[in-house]
């Protein structure tokens, strides 16, 4: 089954809610973790075992791995592992991009079967041209992988590259009409999904993107810590609402390191978001 598919399965089964997995060190000491590689293992069990039953995926961010070097990798490949075995979705953030050879590189790392690092998907960044990541999309669509590109993002650094107009229109608006011509036909929804922020405010449409025309997931990052709410993901992305995964890290995760308690905080999240949308789709 295409990777598009299976996560609109999850998203239906266990609510709209996508985990981040983000080790970084204040957090680690607020959970009262050294900040070592044996911890990284700690924390992420934590979050998958309580994210199983209300969260359609998680995401590892591939950062706070590699600053512990081999030993942090091995981390990031046994959680990796783990859920795959849970049947959590994994969207690796290692946010990758490059030409030829070295992007190839790249996509057989994360998206090949069999991987140390493999995952169902992983996210992108499209600033030396869309395409130079088709090797990505190619490896993907052949292993029923996803991918997400890089559009509109949550940091107001963002809009100087993503609002910029070429000769082709808007940036963002350029990515959005590739991942719409990729998954053009794909049933639910295609594979190549985009990364949209939940504060992007009225961007979407004073740029003219069709995000209807994209048939994709779109992963929305944010909400909680970043001030983000689910009343505006509903506002912002109106009838795409039903193909929005919403990425929340910090607001979750500060409830740990008690896996109960987590899970509660997990659970009212994927609630949260469940409920906000679906109660604008009745008021209209």
């Amino acid at each position: 089954m295409a990777f598009g598919a299976r996560l609109m399965a999850a998203m239906r089964d266990r609510g709209p809610l996508c985990v981040g997995i983000d080790p970084h060190p204040e957090l680690l000491e607020r959970w009262g973790l050294p900040d070592t590689p044996a911890s990284l293992v700690a924390f992420a069990d934590a979050i998958l075992d309580a994210s199983v039953d209300s969260a359609a995926a998680v995401k590892p961010n591939s950062a706070f791995y590699e600053r512990h070097g081999s030993r942090g990798i091995a981390a990031l490949e046994y959680t990796l592992g783990r859920a795959r075995e849970m049947g959590l979705l994994t969207i690796l953030d290692v946010k990758r991009g490059d030409i030829g050879s070295t992007m190839q590189g790249y996509a057989d790392a994360y998206l090949a079967k069999g991987a140390p690092l493999e995952a169902d998907s992983i996210t992108v960044s499209p600033f030396l041209g869309v395409g130079s990541l088709r090797p990505a999309f190619e490896l993907a669509e052949h292993t029923g992988k996803g991918v997400f590109i890089l559009a509109l993002t949550s940091n107001p650094e963002g809009a100087s590259v993503q609002h910029a107009k070429g000769p082709d229109g808007h940036v963002a608006d350029v990515i959005a009409r590739a991942a719409g011509a990729l998954n053009e036909g794909k049933e639910p929804m295609g594979s190549v999904g985009l990364v949209v922020g939940a504060t992007v405010g009225t961007a979407i449409a004073e740029l003219g993107i069709d995000l209807e025309a994209v048939n994709g997931p779109l992963l929305v990052p944010g909400v909680g810590a970043q001030g983000g709410t689910p009343a505006d993901v509903a506002r912002v992305f109106g009838n795409v609402r039903h193909r929005v995964l919403v990425s929340q890290s910090r607001g979750v995760l500060q409830a740990g390191p008690i896996v109960e308690e987590l899970r509660g905080a997990i659970r009212a999240a994927s609630g949260a978001a469940q409920y906000s949308l679906a109660r604008t789709n009745v008021d209209e």
